[in-house]
């Protein structure tokens, strides 16, 4: 059976250590300054039951995005196992321009981070993205930061009634470090979720009782690599009191259904 990580960031090797640095600045957490490459994702996976990857890296100002897009089309033509997202900034002066040139290349979806792109995710600079995006291409958004107001889960919620037809990972349930709140807005929101970075603060208990809540349909296992590691964060997904055909789900068959292809 194939096993789908729906979120992981990698860098070039030249700029890695300090990307992941970076990140764990960011969250407050301590990271594995070594890892963060292509080839560090692949090594720590080798001989795991996870066989696919969705791969990412986000652009914090806007000349930074043709140059990202380039290197995750690269790796995933190197490695057929890894599925690319672009990066695109509300800053980018031709949007539609981009997303057709990455598609070219073999990109089949979009990540975007408001937070550290520090753009509130329902701005009109974002919603063009989301006007071209629909019914064609998914995303993954990252939601939630009690830091922070950019990613809210209201906000989310504004953008999916306003696009009803978009394909979204609502990433981090939703809402990271404000996971009830995130429940408040998203319940019953046309999304999909993932639980990266989650499972560590929420602990198994609140996990299983959130993925109950929104439904096995809806969720998806991701590891946030290189935060946490993904064979570690399986090991944990696959220990919750979910049957076979859930697991399954979660595992996989959502991932088909969010990217809209089959994986094999």
């Amino acid at each position: 059976m194939p096993v789908v990580d729906c979120h992981c960031h990698i860098y070039p090797a030249k700029i890695a250590e300090r990307a992941v640095q970076g990140v764990g600045a960011f969250y407050n957490i301590p990271m594995d300054a070594s890892g963060g490459t292509p080839e560090a994702l692949a090594e720590t996976c080798a001989g795991s039951p996870i066989t696919h990857h969705i791969v990412h890296s986000v652009a914090t100002r806007a000349d930074q995005v043709a140059t990202i897009n380039d290197f995750i089309a690269q790796t995933c033509a190197q490695r057929p196992n890894m599925i690319g997202f672009m990066t695109l900034h509300q800053d980018l002066e031709d949007p539609a321009a981009e997303m057709a040139r990455a598609q070219a290349m073999g990109l089949v979806g979009i990540k975007l981070h408001p937070d550290t792109q520090c753009v509130n995710m329902d701005d009109l600079r974002l919603m063009r993205i989301y006007e071209l995006a629909e019914g064609k291409l998914p995303i993954i958004m990252h939601c939630g930061d009690y830091r922070y107001d950019f990613s809210h889960p209201r906000r989310m919620r504004a953008v999916l009634d306003t696009f009803p037809g978009l394909v979204v990972n609502a990433a981090h349930f939703g809402g990271w470090s404000i996971y009830d709140l995130a429940v408040e807005y998203l319940e019953d929101a046309n999304c999909f979720m993932d639980v990266s970075s989650s499972m560590e603060f929420l602990g198994l208990r609140r996990t299983a009782e959130l993925i109950e809540l929104y439904g096995p349909d809806r969720i998806m296992f991701g590891s946030d690599f290189p935060m946490w590691d993904p064979v570690a964060e399986y090991e944990r997904f696959v220990s919750l009191p979910f049957d076979a055909a859930d697991q399954e789900k979660m595992l996989w068959r959502n991932a088909e259904r969010f990217l809209g292809r089959d994986i094999s």
